[in-house]
This record gives C-alpha cells, structure tokens and sequence, in this order.
C-alpha cells in the first residue's frame, strides 16, 4: 500500500479536526461593530465568531464573554487576538486532550497558511469519538 492510501485508510479509520469543524461558524471583520456581530452569531444559534480578514486569515475569535460587552465597540478593541488554531489532520483524541486541559469550548481549524476551516467545538470532537467506539 502506498503512503498516501494508507494515509487516507488512517484518516477514514480516524476522524480528524478538519473532518469535526463546523464550516458554518459565523465569520467578522475588524472594523464590523460588535453589535450587528452579536445579532448576526445569536441569529444562527451560536457563542463564537472567527475574526478574518479579507482572505480568511484568522485574526481573532469572539467567545461568550467577548460577545457580551458593548455594543458600539469594534471588534478590534474586544476580540481576543491571535488565538491558537490547529491544522485540519490533528487527531480528535488529541484535540480533546488540549481543549479540556485549556478549558476551551471551541477551537479554530486553519490551513497552514492560516485560513479558516472551521471552527472545531469540544462537543462535537466527544460526540465523533463516541461513535468511533
């Protein structure tokens, strides 16, 4: 078998971040108001947003806490800046170990050039690796 099938039997045998992550999270720029991305996240039912710039670069992330404060602020003045984000082949066993040791709910997927997959949230990883057993 060659190295690249067997790559592909692993990641079929074994879900990865880039399989879990939610493409759908919701997306902002730095100068949006903090405002409209609140009614924007509440309105599709989540807690987080990924700051992006024009290409999908990660830039920051909006959490719960980020997301409550005032509402005229830009979203560069409260997001929380350069979060740590992972590449889509990162196993959902070790993505769970470094979210629980963290207490994160939720953790960015990137490309190697930082370009957002997805957002990769902590219940989805335990939920994947059940149906795994």
């Amino acid at each position: 078998m060659s190295p690249r099938a067997a790559s592909r039997l692993e990641t079929a045998q074994h879900p990865r971040a880039g399989d879990t992550a939610r493409r759908d999270v919701p997306t902002c720029r730095l100068t949006e108001k903090l405002g409209d991305v609140r009614s924007r996240v509440e309105a599709k039912g989540w807690n987080a947003a990924v700051v992006v710039d024009d290409e999908r670069v990660v830039l920051g992330l909006l959490r719960s806490k980020e997301l409550a404060m005032d509402a005229a602020q830009p979203i560069e003045n409260v997001m929380r800046p350069g979060p740590s984000t992972f590449r889509p082949y990162v196993s959902l066993h070790e993505m769970l170990h470094f979210m629980v040791d963290h207490k994160l709910e939720s953790s960015p997927v990137t490309t190697s050039d930082g370009r957002l997959v997805g957002l990769l949230l902590q219940k989805d990883v335990v939920a994947a690796m059940e149906k795994e057993k």
